[in-house]
């Protein structure tokens, strides 16, 4: 099986596991999304529909799961709900964890109980649905973080050179120095996501084309196509990753980790903004950072969005619009005295 066949595998068995702990009529909503949705999406649904039913026990509306049933969850007003979405913004758990979340988690959270409620209005098990009437927060736009030109620059020869590490740090460089490398070189010159990156096997790559086949989300499989400079980058390792004996399992993985198995998101994630500090940026830099960069820099060279979609997987242009065209402070300076006023 194929990474993304596994990964599969092991997010249902953990989708089986939560559900398991929910009211049995949840095994009918997430049977009825199964089609439409990723298993990655279901077990977020699950995790959501816990915390809320766990929201309904402590606050005293019922004893336990079990009297959790669907006439229960009709006779539910707007103001319950709100209620909700005020205790879920900082909580904490039977361990004494606290926990918060913001606007975009709440809008979320929210979501989710309109998706289960929906489900079984459909279905005539639910006849009052309340929350399709609940107002989500106001989500506030944040600043979207890229990297300029000089930055992007400046970020690569950290990564190529090591800049000015020493000792034990410039010895573990030395080690990993052509497989980051190549990790970064591949994001920036495509900004394929870090879950696609990691994905990729070493027969997913295409030298002849300059092409990488990856796992969009939602399982769709795409090429994408890189640089010249990404090429020969991408080479010099493949030529060291042939040397090396992978354990049980990662044998196809194209990028291993020091445990020779497949490196993991929490990896790259943090492998990146260890070269951001190396390179001397001080902005968050993240794996989407450099994705975001790489939009914003294919649309500024061609000027085309549909482009920057299709080679993003956006299927909604206004996404890419967002978060990948942005009116960059150059042209903001450059028109600083187009208003003159003496």
């Amino acid at each position: 099986m194929t990474y993304h066949e596994q990964s599969d595998i092991q997010n249902i068995k953990k989708l089986r596991s939560i559900i398991s702990a929910l009211p049995a009529y949840c095994e009918d909503f997430f049977r009825g999304i199964e089609p439409r949705t990723s298993s990655k999406t279901r077990i977020a649904y699950a995790a959501d529909l816990k915390l809320f039913f766990e929201y309904l026990i402590r606050s005293g509306q019922v004893q336990d799961m079990e009297s959790i049933t669907l006439d229960m969850l009709s006779g539910l007003k707007i103001i319950d709900f709100e209620k909700y979405m005020e205790w879920i913004k900082c909580w904490t758990d039977d361990s004494g964890k606290e926990y918060t979340n913001g606007e975009k988690a709440i809008a979320r959270k929210l979501s989710t109980l309109k998706a289960f409620y929906k489900y079984f209005q459909q279905n005539e098990r639910i006849v009052t649905n309340s929350v399709s009437l609940v107002q989500p927060p106001k989500l506030r736009d944040k600043e979207i973080i890229r990297l300029d030109n000089d930055e992007m620059k400046a970020f690569i020869q950290a990564v190529e050179t090591g800049g000015n590490l020493e000792g034990r740090e410039r010895a573990f460089f030395e080690i990993t120095q052509k497989r980051d490398f190549a990790i970064i070189m591949l994001i920036l010159t495509t900004g394929i996501r870090v879950s696609e990156c990691i994905g990729l096997d070493i027969n997913d790559v295409d030298f002849k084309n300059s092409g990488i086949r990856i796992y969009r989300k939602g399982g769709k499989e795409e090429t994408v196509y890189f640089s010249d400079d990404t090429r020969e980058v991408l080479g010099l390792y493949i030529e060291e990753r042939k040397l090396v004996e992978s354990i049980k399992g990662h044998e196809n993985a194209l990028f291993l980790s020091q445990q020779n198995k497949r490196i993991s998101t929490r990896n790259v994630e943090d492998l990146i903004p260890k070269y951001a500090r190396l390179a001397g940026i001080q902005k968050k830099v993240t794996p989407h950072t450099l994705r975001r960069s790489y939009g914003t820099a294919l649309y500024n060279a061609t000027g085309d969005i549909y482009l920057v979609a299709g080679t993003l997987g956006h299927a909604d242009v206004n996404t890419a619009k967002r978060h990948y065209v942005a009116l960059e402070d150059e042209k903001k300076r450059e028109n600083r005295n187009a208003v003159r006023l003496r």
